[in-house]
């Protein structure tokens, strides 16, 4: 454990200027360098006696300034009395200057003032007393001495207080953008987290529904393709539940969860975001270039409309099936994302917007794992909304495209960087952050940042999100 240091223990480069001041007077001494005879008779060797004491106090230059500066001032009477030896001066102005800097506040703001009003008296009183205009070099010299080291002190003493209050600034201001971007992160886990609670029920409810209907029925194909969906959303909810527990880190559960939005729906977002960015110059253009997954060639079979699926379209009707009194109660059935809808009409794009839009045609040809979907959606919606916050005049393009070789989603929103007329809204980043917390926690990239475009700069966002078995299943 290290030692603290003593109060008045002295500083290293105190002992250094003490030293060095009693050597280079004891050398002025031997020399018998002085600026003026003893006065009253006094003997010389009394201004050595000033010398040691004034290097004493120079110890105490940075421990106890004010202290240094009494005892100081008093071996500079007795030097000047005894012959003055211009090293136990340069001391004293040392220490003038050392008491404005590291001395209290107060001492700070008397110093100086005490220091006027001594030059004033020793230049205007000879000059009256004894109307000798050597008095004004008198006072000349008594400024050097103390009124200029005294400024010194107190202009570096200010510039080191400014300093440290805007190292205190910003050491707040970074821990308050920690604070938020935590609190960003949390929300935007927290809103997954409900929005994978939302699915997960939907796989349970379709479990539910057809493992009775499985249990009722004698048709071997029937209970053959009810258990092979039983056993698609089993596997669905599994790894989304998984999902969901990584997700959540709060028991709070206070917002409901809401209907999970598809890229279906991105047209809409789009005519929303038209509608509310029009006044800014803004237009939007979607450029939906996927394909079939490559990573899933089974897909082409399940696009064709003659392919045989896992569908209910086999089960029973209504009156085969068992009487309600031996299903499950519909309060123990979660409900479903369709069940639950929603809609903002506030200046952000609601969280929901073209989440209930038809599903485009051919969309089981590249249909993506729930996850993946969802993360995308919220990316371009995140994006958009930042686009009409800070984007200039001109068109946001968004682009879908899939990997040639690993079937990833790869995600692009380009809005243009300028100018606009009216204001724009402020932000925090916390778009940023959730936008790469979602990449990350699919194992995705994320990037973000200004461009130059020939003569423009555009603002571009790039997402890549895998399309592998952990976010299949």
């Amino acid at each position: 454990m290290p030692r603290s240091r003593s109060p008045f223990r002295p500083h290293e480069h105190d002992v250094l200027f003490s030293v060095g001041g009693l050597l280079a007077g004891l050398l002025l001494y031997a020399l018998d360098l002085r600026n003026s005879p003893a006065a009253f008779g006094l003997p010389g060797w009394l201004s050595l006696v000033a010398l040691f004491v004034m290097s004493g106090a120079e110890l105490l230059r940075r421990t106890a300034p004010q202290l240094g500066l009494t005892i100081a001032t008093c071996a500079l009477a007795l030097d000047i009395l005894s012959g003055t030896l211009v090293t136990t001066v340069l001391m004293f102005s040392d220490l003038v200057y050392a008491a404005v800097l590291y001395g209290s506040p107060q001492a700070a703001r008397r110093i100086p003032r005490d220091c006027y009003l001594i030059t004033a008296l020793i230049t205007v009183g000879p000059l009256v007393g004894f109307r000798d205009s050597a008095a004004l070099l008198l006072g000349f010299a008594t400024a050097m001495i103390t009124i200029v080291p005294a400024w010194t002190g107190a202009i570096i003493r200010t510039h080191r207080e400014a300093a440290q209050a805007a190292r205190i600034e910003a050491e707040r201001t970074a821990l308050l953008a920690e604070l938020d971007r935590r609190e960003a992160v949390a929300a935007e886990r927290a809103r997954m987290a409900r929005e994978l609670h939302d699915m997960v029920a939907g796989h349970l409810s379709a479990i539910a529904i057809h493992s009775t209907a499985a249990l009722s029925l004698g048709d071997p194909k029937a209970t053959h393709e009810a258990l092979g969906v039983i056993r698609e959303n089993s596997v669905q909810g599994l790894a989304e539940m998984r999902r969901l527990i990584g997700l959540l880190r709060d028991a709070s559960g206070g917002a409901e969860p809401t209907a999970v939005p598809t890229l279906d729906g991105l047209s809409a977002l789009l005519a929303r975001a038209e509608r509310i960015g029009a006044d800014n110059g803004l237009s939007f253009a979607l450029h939906d270039e996927r394909g079939a997954d490559p990573a899933r060639p089974d897909q082409a079979r399940a696009a064709a409309p003659d392919a045989p699926r896992p569908t209910t379209a086999a089960l029973p009707p209504t009156a085969d099936l068992p009487p309600a009194a031996d299903l499950p109660p519909a309060a123990d059935l979660p409900a479903t994302a369709a069940e639950r809808t929603g809609a903002s009409a506030a200046p952000r794009l609601a969280p929901n917007a073209g989440a209930d839009a038809a599903p485009a045609a051919g969309a089981d040809a590249h249909a993506l794992p729930a996850p993946v979907e969802l993360a995308a959606y919220r990316i371009v919606q995140e994006a958009l909304t930042n686009a009409l916050k800070h984007a200039g005049p001109g068109q946001v393009r968004v682009r879908l495209s899939r990997g040639a070789e690993d079937g990833a989603l790869r995600v692009e929103v380009v809005s243009p960087l300028g100018d606009r007329d009216g204001p724009r809204a402020p932000g925090a980043g916390a778009g940023l952050v959730g936008m790469r917390e979602r990449a990350t926690l699919l194992g995705g990239e994320f990037e973000a940042g200004p461009e130059p475009a020939g003569r423009d700069r555009i603002w571009r966002v790039r997402a890549v999100l895998p399309v592998d078995e952990e976010t299949r299943s």
